[in-house]
């Protein structure tokens, strides 16, 4: 079982940066794919970035490229969301995933099987 928590959300200004954490209570972190989702209101969730366990191999959303880095700490057992120049549009509630196995269907919330309790991200114009 894999159980993960995040942290590290808050209310900003536009332009403003945050990172999130997500920590994996786990011994096989290093054989995890580590995704983040975010869900707007009245939106369904959407892939914002993943990352496997090894170098390489890290995909993001068209919408954060450029702005969000994605990055995973094994001896930590936990991944990081830096997000950077954050825009209204960016609000939701963002959750972290985990899952064991490939690249395949990265950008697919059913691809996963672990899921965070989400932590909120609210930018302000």
């Amino acid at each position: 079982q894999v159980q993960l928590v995040e942290s590290g959300g808050g209310s900003v200004q536009a332009g403003a940066s945050l990172r999130l954490s997500c920590a994996a209570s786990v011994r096989t972190f290093n054989n995890l794919c580590m995704a983040w989702f975010r869900q707007a209101p009245g939106k369904e969730r959407e892939f914002v970035a993943h990352i496997i366990w090894g170098p390489g191999r890290i995909y993001y959303a068209d919408s954060v490229k450029g702005r969000f880095t994605i990055s995973r700490d094994n001896a930590k057992g936990t991944v990081y969301l830096q997000m950077n120049s954050l825009k209204p549009e960016d609000t939701a509630v963002y959750y972290c995933a985990a899952r064991y196995g490939s690249v395949t269907g990265y950008a697919n919330s059913a691809s996963y099987n672990y899921w965070g309790q989400g932590t909120q991200v609210t930018v302000s114009s």
